[in-house]
């Protein structure tokens, strides 16, 4: 959204603002809101081995109900990847290396090179963000804190930081709670993983709720974004992870609604519900694997909707 262009500091530099009405007008802007960093080490503590066999069980319903799912997976070495909106990313230290170039235009040593080094624009090396071994007399730096790039602390303060407490259930919020089960959201939104061993402390072999199986799953047309990350397709997003829901404000990749049951609804999106402004159907599988448990939710009546929307706001 900013460059240097125009500065007396950037004398030589010609990097343009994009022109965002013409990219809008081509279907080539997307918007996203970030994903909540609460709780992300004991995401990243849970084994692979745990998040296959998640997937796998109760396949035989999820497979009536059109639920197949997949997790992404590192090109490097074949392991599951499990954070960002399309679980494009393998750990907090990459995750929070690809925000800091990405969103903020830092290059930091998980991402080394600037996005938009174009000539004439750079006029400092790279990466920015470094391990700091001296400090600027070029003395050797103390302590572990000082030592630490930005990336390092990022990550650790995501990996250190608590999941949200939930709020106590109404009855209402309980028996909401139980419709959740049987309508079959928590096919995907799994309520309860367990981490394995973890070098940190606190976190080895901790049940912890998440409502999400870090899974792959065809949204449909409707949610569709038109971008590819890894193995996640244009139209495949990660299970978006439910715990602190209540304390949200906008919902879906694109924060495109605040209304609750309106971002339920947008999970239904069949063949024949319209084409992907990104040029037809852009799912493997055309329809979105969440439409037949959309629509067992909209055959509750008016209250039992409302209990299930208790429910989430407990979270």
């Amino acid at each position: 959204m900013f460059t240097i262009r125009g500065r007396t500091d950037a004398s030589g530099c010609d990097l343009r603002q994009p022109n965002f009405a013409q990219q809008l007008a081509a279907s080539n802007v997307i918007f996203r809101i970030p994903t909540p960093t609460f709780g992300l080490g004991l995401v990243e503590a849970t084994p692979d081995a745990t998040l296959l066999a998640n997937l796998a069980a109760n396949r035989e319903i999820k497979s009536q109900l059109g639920i197949s799912g997949a997790l992404n997976s590192s090109g490097n070495d074949g392991t599951v990847t499990r954070f960002g909106w399309k679980a494009q990313n393998k750990s907090l230290m990459v995750f929070a290396g690809e925000a800091y170039n990405v969103e903020q235009g830092v290059s930091n040593e998980a991402f080394v090179n600037e996005r938009s080094a174009v000539p004439g624009c750079v006029y400092n090396g790279s990466p920015e963000d470094v391990t700091k071994m001296v400090d600027d007399s070029g003395s050797i730096t103390g302590t572990a804190q000082q030592m630490s790039s930005d990336l390092v602390n990022f990550a650790a303060f995501m990996r250190l930081s608590a999941p949200p407490t939930p709020a106590a259930m109404s009855n209402s919020a309980a028996n909401g709670a139980k419709l959740f089960n049987s309508v079959g959201c928590a096919l995907c939104h799994t309520a309860t993983l367990t981490t394995g061993m973890s070098k940190f402390t606190g976190m080895s072999n901790v049940t912890y709720h998440p409502y999400s199986d870090f899974g792959l799953h065809h949204m449909g047309p409707r949610l569709a974004d038109g971008v590819s990350q890894g193995a996640a397709g244009p139209d495949q997003f990660r299970t978006a992870p439910l715990w602190g829901l209540g304390q949200r404000l906008f919902f879906l990749h694109d924060g495109r609604t605040s209304d609750l049951l309106q971002a339920i609804q947008a999970h239904a999106s069949d063949c024949g519900s319209g084409r992907s402004r990104f040029g037809g159907n852009v799912s493997q599988s055309c329809g979105s694997e969440a439409s037949d448990v959309i629509r067992r939710f909209s055959s509750l009546n008016r209250l039992q909707m409302q209990d299930v929307l208790n429910f989430l706001r407990s979270l």
